[in-house]
C-alpha cells in the first residue's frame, strides 16, 4: 500500500471514528435531549437521507471534472458545519438544516473517496484496499460507538455537544490528512481499459445507462442494500424485539456481533475470495444472507426456548456480517473496473445514489410490514430478495469480461488480436473491444 493510499484510509478511519460518536444517538438527541419531539427526530434521520440523494447525481460529474480531491475537502467542510451545527442548535429549523448539511457532506466523501482509492490502487491491488477501506470504517464506527456511549448522559446535553464537537474536528482532520495527499495525473484504470473508452465525449448519465452491466451491477446494488443494510434500523430490529422478543440490551449484542464478525474476519475472507470470480462470490453472500433470514424467521418461532431463539437471532447478524466481509472487496472494485477513466467518479457516485435509495426504501418497507404485524410476509419477501441477489449476480457475471469478473487471472494472449479482457466470463461471445494491458 502506497504512502497517499495509506494516509487516505488513515483520513477515512478518522471520518468514521467521529460518525460514530454521534450516529446512534441523533434520535435520542433531537426527541429527548433537545425535547424536539419523535416526529421532528424522525425528519432529522429521513432529511439526512433526503440530502444525499439530493447531491449525488451531480456529485460524480464534479469528480470527473475537477477531481475527487476539491469534492472531499466541500464533503468536510460541510460535515464539520453540520456536526457543529448539531452541537449547539436547540430548535427544529436549526437541527434539519444542521441534517441536511452533514447528510449531503458525508454523502459526496463516499464517491469522492472511493475515486482516490481507485487512482492510489491498481487492479491487483484494488479488493485489498476497499476491504481495508470497509475493515477500518466498520472498526472506526465501533469504537466511535462504544466510547460515545460511554460518555453521553441523556441528562446532560453537553455531553452530547462534546461528541458533536468531536465528529466536527474529525472532518478537519480528514481535511488536513487528504490535503498531504497528491494524487497520480491519471487512474490506473486508464492502463487497463480500451483506447476509445478513454476518449472525450457523451454525458457521463448517457454512457452509464447504455452500460448494460453497470445498470445491471447497479440493479443487484439496490436489491443487496435494500436486504440487509436497509433492514437493521428498522423491520429486523422490530422484528427481534416484538416476535423473538429479545431485549434491548440483547440486539445490543447482535449488533456487535455483526462488527466483530466484520473486524475479526475481513481479511482472512479476503484471502478466500480475493482469487475467485466476483459475480459467484456475490451469488454465495446471497445464498448466505437468505440463511441468514431463514434464521431471523425461525428465531421467531422458537416459543419458550429463549436462549435458541437468541442464539439464532445473533446468527443472522453475524451471517450479514460474514456476508458484507465478502463484498467489500468484490463489488466497490468491479464498480471501478467497469468505469471507463474519464467516468470513474460518475460511476461511484451512480452506486453511492443506489445504495441511498435502498436505505430509504429499506427502512420504510420493512417499518410499514411490521408495523402492520406482517412479520410473515416480511421474513419471505426478505429470503426472496437473498435468491435473487445469486440469481442477478450469475446473470451479471456473464456480461463481464474475464477481467472484470476474476482480475488475478488477465493476461494478454501473445500474437492474438483479443485478449482474455475481450472475452466474457461465461466464454461464449467476444466483445468489439481491442488491445488492452490487462493486470497480472
Amino acid at each position: 500500500m502506497g504512502a497517499a493510499l495509506r494516509r487516505i484510509q488513515f483520513g477515512n478511519a478518522l471520518a468514521a471514528f467521529g460518525n460514530g460518536f454521534t450516529a446512534p444517538f441523533l434520535f435520542v438527541y433531537a426527541a429527548r435531549v433537545r425535547e424536539l419531539g419523535d416526529v421532528t427526530a424522525g425528519s432529522v434521520l429521513a432529511l439526512f437521507a433526503a440530502a444525499a440523494l439530493g447531491v449525488l447525481p451531480f456529485t460524480g460529474r464534479v469528480i470527473d471534472r475537477r477531481g475527487p480531491m476539491p469534492v472531499a475537502f466541500v464533503g468536510s467542510f460541510l460535515g464539520m458545519v453540520g456536526a457543529v451545527g448539531f452541537g449547539v442548535s436547540g430548535t427544529a429549523p436549526f437541527v434539519l438544516a444542521s441534517s441536511a448539511l452533514m447528510g449531503a457532506g458525508v454523502a459526496v466523501l463516499h464517491p469522492a473517496l472511493a475515486t482516490m482509492i481507485v487512482a492510489c490502487s491498481t487492479a491487483a491491488t484494488r479488493s485489498r484496499s476497499f476491504a481495508t477501506q470497509f475493515f477500518l470504517n466498520n472498526l472506526g464506527l465501533g469504537i466511535g460507538g462504544l466510547l460515545g456511549g460511554l460518555m453521553v448522559d441523556e441528562h446532560r446535553p453537553a455531553t452530547f455537544t462534546l461528541l458533536f464537537v468531536i465528529e466536527a474536528a474529525m472532518f478537519v482532520v480528514l481535511a488536513v490528512v487528504l490535503a498531504t495527499v497528491r494524487l497520480p495525473h491519471a487512474t490506473s484504470v486508464d492502463a487497463a481499459l480500451p483506447g476509445e473508452a478513454r476518449q472525450p465525449g457523451g454525458g457521463g448519465w448517457a454512457v452509464l445507462l447504455r452500460d448494460r452491466p453497470m445498470v445491471l451491477l447497479c440493479v443487484l446494488g439496490f436489491v443487496l442494500f435494500f436486504t440487509c443494510y436497509g433492514q437493521f434500523e428498522s423491520g429486523l430490529s422490530a422484528y427481534a424485539v416484538e416476535v423473538t422478543r429479545i431485549s434491548t440490551a440483547t440486539l445490543g449484542t447482535a449488533l456487535a456481533a455483526n462488527t466483530a464478525v466484520i473486524v475479526l474476519a475481513q481479511y482472512t475472507v479476503l484471502r478466500l475470495v480475493e482469487r475467485r470470480r466476483r459475480s459467484r462470490v456475490i451469488a454465495l453472500v446471497g445464498l448466505i444472507w437468505a440463511v441468514a433470514w431463514l434464521a431471523a424467521g425461525a428465531s421467531g418461532l422458537v416459543h419458550g426456548t429463549q436462549a435458541l431463539a437468541t442464539a439464532l437471532l445473533i446468527t443472522t447478524y453475524a451471517l450479514f456480517g460474514l456476508g458484507e466481509t465478502m463484498l467489500s472487496p468484490t463489488v466497490a472494485p468491479l464498480v471501478a473496473d467497469l468505469a471507463p477513466a474519464r467516468l470513474v467518479g460518475q460511476y461511484n457516485s451512480a452506486f453511492a445514489l443506489v445504495k441511498q435509495l435502498a436505505l430509504a426504501i429499506g427502512p420504510a418497507v420493512g417499518g410499514l410490514l411490521a408495523a402492520t404485524g406482517a412479520y410473515g410476509a416480511y421474513i419471505v419477501m426478505l429470503v426472496a430478495c437473498a435468491l435473487c441477489v445469486s440469481g442477478l449476480a450469475l446473470w451479471l457475471g456473464r456480461r463481464l469480461t474475464a477481467r472484470q469478473d476474476r482480475p488475478d487471472r488477465s493476461l494478454v494472449v501473445a500474437g492474438q488480436g483479443v485478449t482474455p479482457d475481450d472475452v466474457p466470463a461465461s466464454g461464449n461471445e467476444v466483445t468489439g473491444r481491442h488491445a488492452v494491458v490487462a493486470a497480472v
